[in-house]
């Protein structure tokens, strides 16, 4: 019976049950059990060093996870998603390859999409009159990874 109750210490019980809600946030995305997980492992500390009621234990706890959540979450998200510094130019991209030369490599027609090579590189694309295959083309237009083309 004496190693129940060397099992039964505060201390104990409260890290394993941090540790039990760190691998929690594992399965539960948000980083949000993380800190109820750390609350946990300080009231195991503060067991450890005094000896402390249930009551206050409980307060430590949740005082310092809502602590921890409310200051910090953002800062540690960041850590693990990282940090955006600059933004794409959507509309740099989008006309980067207009007016530029393709080779048709697979025939275009007005209801069936086909492919052009441009800069050694395939890519789908659409075309208002049917274009056959070797034909140059000049990209009028891009729809995400699909091109606009008409023949030169």
């Amino acid at each position: 019976m004496e190693w129940l109750r060397e099992f039964l210490k505060p201390e104990l019980i409260w890290f394993l049950i941090g540790l039990l809600l760190l691998l929690a946030e594992f399965m539960i995305p948000g980083l949000i059990v993380f800190f109820f997980g750390v609350g946990a492992w300080i009231v195991a500390v503060c067991c450890l060093l005094t000896d402390v009621t249930l009551n206050v234990q409980l307060l430590i706890f949740i005082i310092s996870s809502v602590l921890l959540l409310v200051l910090l979450r953002s800062w540690v998200k960041g850590i693990f998603t990282g940090h955006v510094t600059a933004r794409q130019n959507l509309q740099e991209e989008l006309s980067e390859f207009i007016g530029e030369r393709a080779i048709v490599t697979q025939t275009i027609t007005p209801k069936l999409a086909g492919k052009v090579e441009l800069h050694g590189t395939n890519w789908v694309a659409e075309a208002d009159v049917e274009i056959v295959e070797g034909t140059a083309v000049e990209v009028v237009a891009k729809k995400n990874i699909t091109f606009k083309v008409k023949p030169v």
